[in-house]
């Protein structure tokens, strides 16, 4: 065989070993498609990115194909409403607007998964039938040219914490819930990681574009009930930090090993994360560090929601002043991600709900001036993606969510 012949020979094998060259999802790409149906029937994809070394590399291929918008502007489903007779009138919403995207929960926040498994799967007993047929129901959103966004909810899980208290935090021998009724596990436990990026890996193969990771943090509060609560350090116990550092540490490193995990499926890696994290050094408690997570994704969603936020930016309520509490955050997340080597897409959470637990007297009203004042500020600090949140997921009507030029 010639020199040159077995030199293509060997690159092609590596490639079929498995090298995967990491790039972002954005840009442009020139695809040749190869066949090789394995066992589960899938394609493999040889893709040329527009990278300077022009390296090539094998990645999934779902067999959907959607188009990254011009900007993601995205409403959020429940399992219930993307199952249920709402899809259609929330399918109808998104299509009459501007808006282009669905956030959807396909591991919730009480740890289920939102569509049924086969019998005999090791995740069976997690999952609820809340979406009949989620491939379906992609290959509906694909149709329309509405981009999939798979929400995971990650160390917020009661039923795994119930199911195995050795992955979660105990006290008195009972694990341990919030005010809400809530029990976490522990972000130091790589079981926990292994499971929740097996779970995005599922919804990588359904076809969603983006694993948006959630509660990617330890409890609220954790500095106060540290020394309270039983947990396992797992490999950090010996890690020369203090117990703050630690937990940092250990959020981080899930977060940098669900994007290598998650390479192969060429999908965009997500987390949610509290604005406040982004102007401070790092959260004493929940072990979010905004620039280490940022980091390490794709995406960097904040939520900014205005009631969430107290005295802050030196505006006493800020629940009162939409335009003027985003327009602050927006500033500083600049700022902070501008200092990052790489910094990933902003695309932050804003509200579209009220906040009655704030007053005594009448609640002030998210309409359609709340809405449009909080995407005015963020464009206007050149940030053009945001994710619109309300767990009922009821949205305000006329809004006009058209970008500034």
């Amino acid at each position: 065989m010639e020199k040159k012949q077995l030199r293509f020979v060997i690159f092609i094998t590596v490639l079929l070993l498995g090298v995967v060259i990491p790039t972002t999802t954005h840009e442009a790409e020139e695809t040749e498609v190869l066949t090789a149906n394995d066992h589960s029937e899938r394609m493999i994809q040889l893709t040329k990115r527009d990278i300077p070394n022009k390296i090539k590399r094998f990645y999934y291929d779902s067999g959907l194909t959607f188009e990254y918008p011009d900007a993601v502007r995205g409403i959020y489903l429940t399992g219930n409403s993307a199952g249920g007779a709402r899809f259609e009138s929330l399918l109808d919403f998104v299509d009459e607007t501007e808006l282009n995207s669905m956030v959807i929960d396909i591991k919730d926040d009480h740890g289920n998964l939102t569509f049924k498994l086969e019998e005999g799967h090791p995740y069976e007993d997690m999952a609820k039938n809340y979406i009949d047929d989620p491939r379906e129901m992609l290959e509906v959103l694909e149709e329309k040219g509405i981009y999939p966004i798979a929400r995971v909810v990650v160390f917020k899980d009661t039923n795994l914490a119930e199911k195995r208290p050795d992955l979660s935090f105990t006290e008195n021998g009972q694990v341990w819930a919030n005010s809400k009724g809530e029990s976490f596990v522990s972000p130091f436990q790589t079981e926990v990681w292994e499971y929740n990026v097996e779970i995005a890996k599922m919804a990588a193969e359904l076809g969603f574009q983006d694993i948006q990771f959630d509660y990617v943090r330890f409890p609220e509060g954790f500095e106060r009930r540290d020394e309270m609560l039983e947990y396992d350090l797992g490999d950090y116990k010996d890690v020369d930090m203090n117990n703050i550092k630690k937990r940092v540490k250990a959020v981080t490193d899930f977060v940098a090993y669900a994007r290598e995990e998650l390479q192969y499926y060429g999908v965009d890696v997500s987390v949610d994360i509290f604005g406040y994290a982004a102007t401070i050094e790092e959260t004493p408690g929940i072990g979010q560090n905004f620039s280490k997570i940022s980091s390490n994704v794709d995406v960097i969603s904040s939520m900014i929601y205005p009631s969430h936020w107290t005295s802050y930016f030196g505006i006493d309520f800020p629940d009162e002043e939409p335009y003027r509490l985003v327009n602050e955050y927006a500033k500083v997340e600049n700022e902070v991600l501008g200092e990052l080597e790489e910094s990933p897409l902003s695309r932050p959470w804003i509200q579209d709900f009220e906040a009655p637990w704030l007053y005594s007297g009448p609640t002030k009203q998210y309409d359609k001036e709340e809405v449009e004042a909080q995407i005015k500020a963020l464009n206007e600090n050149g940030i053009q993606e945001f994710l619109l949140w309300n767990s009922s997921n009821k949205y305000t009507e006329n809004v006009d969510y058209t970008p500034l030029d």
